[in-house]
């Protein structure tokens, strides 16, 4: 009986790929179209057919939107709530309704602190991280954000790791330094390959300890360690981050069309710039403390840049414009205020293009 089952299932399958997208019309013409639908009603395309989720779904669906620039990129915040569970909450920064909504299927993830997190193609991560009465750990978690669920197995870090960068170059995503059950972890990083399945385990005495911050420019990624060191690499060989452009380096930072900007919250909360002409930093304006709640992250989408603060309080600078919306020194912003009455944490942001 088992065997009738599976080849009734097997035949139901093979007779779905042959029947076509959209009635009469050639599959190349059908696939150009379905592409050019809103992401916001994928989900809803996905319910029609299996042909059409197991396409909307697909590599090569997420392939063709990014390449006529089709693609519309959603935020997603790992969060911690008062309980110390952690979760991820997205944003549709497109919507006419903007609002945050928490993704309720996620793996059982205990109570942890000084995770990673990457976004890389169409899926995010989740890696190592420590917790109260658990030691680091090298365990990785991903969520698929074109299927909206969580992937079954993935390969560990090479390095068990906690509190350490987290950042994606050249198709991979790079864990450098952090805390470990290894003394040397922090003059270290992984490279990891979600492609191959493999982690990669590297070593350099230039990278900072205790790192606080990251970010990626021009194929180099910076990090900033606690004690006010800063580093950078490109093609594995880390150096010491110049000192000018390190010494404004006093918060979260974010790039926007190639240029550095950083959210100073020693004060407040002023929006710098990194000049490449005058080497210096460029002070833009403060945030009002009425719309956001520190301490705060950022996250760029196009010429906006999303400060996303405690309870996930959202204030959208728009960089272009932004000189000419300041008043008195203060930024004149649109806001996204949280739809919820949970006290939450935000560890980190990251976008995710479809």
């Amino acid at each position: 009986m088992a065997c009738i089952v599976e080849e009734t299932e097997r035949a139901d399958q093979s007779n779905e790929t042959q029947i076509a997208l959209i009635s009469g019309v050639p599959d190349d013409i059908s696939k150009s179209c379905l592409a050019r639908v809103p992401r916001e009603y994928h989900m809803a395309m996905k319910c029609v057919s299996r042909r059409w989720r197991d396409f909307v779904c697909g590599d090569e669906f997420w392939d063709y939107r990014n390449k006529f620039n089709l693609a519309e990129s959603w935020i997603y915040a790992l969060c911690r709530d008062i309980s110390g569970g952690v979760f991820l909450h997205m944003l549709n920064p497109f919507s006419s309704k903007r609002s945050w909504k928490r993704i309720h299927e996620y793996p059982y993830i205990p109570m942890r602190e000084g995770m990673g997190f990457a976004a890389l193609g169409k899926r995010l991560f989740v890696l190592g991280g420590c917790g109260w009465l658990e030691d680091a750990t090298d365990e990785v978690y991903c969520y698929d954000a074109a299927m909206n669920t969580w992937c079954d197995v993935v390969p560990p870090l090479s390095t068990k790791r906690c509190y350490f960068a987290c950042e994606t170059l050249d198709g991979k995503i790079m864990a450098i330094g952090g805390l470990g059950l290894n003394p040397n972890a922090k003059r270290t990083w992984d490279i990891y390959d979600p492609l191959t399945r493999t982690c990669k385990s590297c070593s350099d005495v230039n990278i900072v300890p205790e790192i606080e911050d990251s970010f990626v420019m021009d194929g180099r990624i910076y990090i900033r360690g606690g004690g006010g060191g800063s580093s950078s690499a490109s093609s594995g060989i880390w150096e010491r981050m110049d000192d000018d452009m390190a010494s404004g380096w006093r918060g979260p930072a974010v790039v926007v069309a190639d240029e550095l900007y950083v959210l100073d919250q020693t004060f407040g909360a002023t929006l710098t710039m990194w000049c490449r002409e005058t080497r210096m930093w460029i002070r833009i304006g403060k945030l009002s403390q009425l719309v956001m709640k520190q301490p705060c992250r950022l996250v760029s989408i196009g010429n906006s840049i999303f400060v996303i603060g405690k309870d996930c309080s959202t204030v959208v600078i728009d960089v272009e414009n932004v000189r000419k919306t300041t008043m008195n020194g203060v930024m004149v912003c649109s806001s996204i205020p949280k739809t919820w009455d949970d006290d939450i944490e935000v560890i980190s942001c990251k976008s995710v293009a479809i």
